[in-house]
């Protein structure tokens, strides 16, 4: 059986005062970020800064002509912000940080990675426990509307999770500037740096906390032949990892970069004595190939054990979500929460100890991959 639901964006939107928002950051995520604040009602870009001048200046002009700051510090200080949006390389996340801590603290959407390099945990958590507003970190495959489905639906469809499958089958890495994510000391990892997102899911479903991981990886087929200032690209591009919960449920992840010829890139199964639910999430409809027929429709699957009979619903998500990004319209809905939570109408929803304990499980599947030991927490 199978019935089809619509997820709209506008539905009695109230049109409020501008949040003005500064950006750290004008790279193809940064861009991202622009044209999903400008779909939010009562929200704009300001102000942007990047150290690529022709960054800076393509930002601008994509957010209908915002000032260009030349550095950091021209930004912070600009008076009319209201709240800042941290799309730096990931391992400058840190230092941006501490410098908008220390010289103009404002409510801060910080992309993840919250930060790369373990000693840096200490550092992050000095600044949060004194920072005088909101920080909300960018985890927004929790926004995916089949994905959001299958959080909200999940307990009741399985009766309880015992078991967690999370696959992304998808493109290589994309380039960057100076091409800092071809390396693991730019981006702590492919277990950091791609798959903090599915860790973070991992505790947000199970509402539980991992205790063990064991995990394999490597670079198997991508960026072998490039070479950038003398040096050969060491990221993975695949690898499996596996993680013990405090309350007895188990997850898996399966990561493969060179399968983009896939129908689906993210695949979740949640399994429970009741049931089984599955959300399936195509890539960036901008990829799908020309004469292959209509783009993939993202799917929610219901599969109760008694009776059987599962229950396939389309979860089609609003096209002017889909042109503004590569990520199934989550990361406007990630926006339009944040909004929310500057104009002081709701709470951060995903808080700086939900990214440290993202970062901590990827440097953890990082180390049991490189040592073939499990890595407890």
């Amino acid at each position: 059986m199978k019935r089809r639901v619509t997820y709209r964006v506008w539905e009695e939107a109230e049109l409020l005062q501008n949040v003005n928002y500064g950006l750290i950051g004008c790279g193809m995520m940064g861009q991202e970020h622009i044209r999903n604040i400008a779909l939010v009602p009562g929200a704009r870009v300001a102000c942007v800064h990047d150290p690529v001048p022709e960054l800076a200046q393509a930002a601008s002009d994509l957010a209908g002509g915002a000032a260009i700051a030349p550095t950091l510090s021209d930004l912070l200080a600009d008076p009319a912000l209201d709240a800042l949006v941290v799309v730096s390389p990931n391992h400058l996340h840190m230092d941006h940080l501490a410098r908008i801590a220390e010289t103009r603290p404002r409510p801060v959407l910080m992309e993840k990675p919250l930060f790369t390099d373990p000693r840096d945990r200490a550092r992050i958590e000095a600044i949060a426990r004194t920072y005088p507003a909101p920080i909300w970190v960018a985890m927004e495959y929790r926004y995916m509307p089949p994905i959001a489905a299958l959080i909200a639906e999940a307990e009741a469809a399985t009766g309880g999770i015992r078991m967690l499958s999370l696959r992304e089958h998808r493109f290589p890495f994309l380039p960057k500037i100076g091409n800092w994510n071809r390396f693991n000391a730019n981006s702590g990892g492919t277990y950091v740096e791609k798959c903090c997102h599915f860790f973070d899911l991992m505790r947000l479903i199970l509402k539980s906390e991992p205790v063990r991981i064991m995990a394999t990886g490597g670079q198997a087929v991508n960026h072998l032949t490039e070479i950038y200032d003398g040096r050969t690209p060491d990221i993975w591009d695949h690898g499996y990892v596996i993680a013990e919960f405090a309350n007895g449920a188990r997850a898996m992840l399966e990561l493969c970069m060179f399968a983009e010829g896939s129908r689906f890139q993210e695949e979740i199964w949640a399994i429970g004595p009741e049931g089984k639910i599955e959300a399936r999430v195509p890539g960036p409809g901008r990829f799908w190939p020309e004469g292959a027929g209509a783009a993939p429709v993202p799917e929610l699957e219901i599969s109760p054990r008694h009776p059987k009979g599962p229950v396939l619903r389309e979860i089609p998500v609003d096209p002017a979500l889909l042109s503004a990004g590569d990520h199934n319209g989550s990361t406007f809905y990630q926006h339009q929460r944040f909004n929310a939570v500057v104009r002081g109408k709701a709470q951060v929803e995903v808080s700086v100890e939900d990214g440290i304990r993202a970062v901590a499980m990827g440097l953890a599947a990082q180390e049991s991959a490189l040592t073939g030991r499990a890595v407890e927490l």
